[in-house]
């Protein structure tokens, strides 16, 4: 194809494979971050458990949104169709769900993450103390996440959700009513998915409310075995004169 029939067509070749590699750059951007979100929470994770015996994280679930997704929001919203407001403009582009067992758990995780040195907090949004009309509850962090390309630092958004298990069935309930109905969901509906979510967050406090009270019991009743460390499945003796300093504070 010559210049002039590349010019009749629009974009010529050299510049579609720029528009690609700049698109491909912007998506792996996305991408990269949330798989440095995930080490830093799975890091957590499993020192929590080694340290508490406890793990308070059930489920973790990512996703980077589709181009087409991307588009249909830009146009929902009347952004200006190109990447540097696509970023500016859009932070929800990647995103983690994580659910944990208890109220308790969000706040505590969500106050890891926020004292990450290298993660900067853009945004915190407590639909938990204050619930949507609709009765969605949820924590929302918007975080700025760098990641260490081949020639530049990319500062990435991501969005964190993190719930219960109960806030989390009824968030996926909800949106399949709304889905179904395509959005215009019958009034009885609504006002059912309403005392559903306060029948949720009394659940919620009712299970938080027992397991303090077993954890409680555990603590009293259960002797440690301080000469033992636990890792992966493998035990290891602790030296006496290594436990020696502790032992006479």
């Amino acid at each position: 194809m010559t210049n002039s029939e590349e010019s009749k067509h629009g974009l010529g070749l050299a510049q579609i494979k720029q528009l690609k590699t700049e698109l491909t750059r912007f998506m792996m951007s996305y991408k990269f971050a949330l798989d440095e979100l995930n080490t830093k929470i799975d890091i957590l994770k499993q020192e929590f458990q080694y340290i508490h015996d406890y793990n308070p994280i059930e489920h973790v679930k990512s996703r980077v949104k589709s181009p087409e997704s991307i588009l249909n929001k830009v146009y929902r919203k009347g952004y200006d169709l190109s990447l540097s407001a696509i970023k500016k403009n859009i932070k929800d582009i990647a995103g983690i769900r994580i659910t944990c067992s208890f109220i308790k758990d969000i706040y505590e995780l969500s106050n890891m993450l926020q004292s990450q040195q290298d993660l900067e907090v853009l945004e915190v949004k407590d639909y938990i103390e204050n619930p949507k009309p609709n009765g969605y509850q949820s924590l929302h962090l918007i975080l700025q996440v760098p990641v260490f390309m081949s020639d530049r630092v990319e500062n990435v958004c991501i969005e964190v959700q993190i719930r219960t298990i109960a806030m989390d069935f009824w968030a996926s309930l909800e949106h399949k009513i709304y889905y179904k109905y395509n959005k215009a969901v019958p009034e009885r509906l609504k006002n059912e998915l309403k005392e559903a979510a306060v029948t949720a967050a009394q659940l919620d406090k009712k299970m938080e409310s027992i397991h303090q009270e077993m954890s409680a019991i555990k603590d009293a009743s259960h002797s440690h075995n301080v000469e033992k460390l636990q890792i992966n499945d493998e035990t290891f003796t602790l030296p006496y004169d290594l436990l020696k300093p502790f032992m006479n504070k």
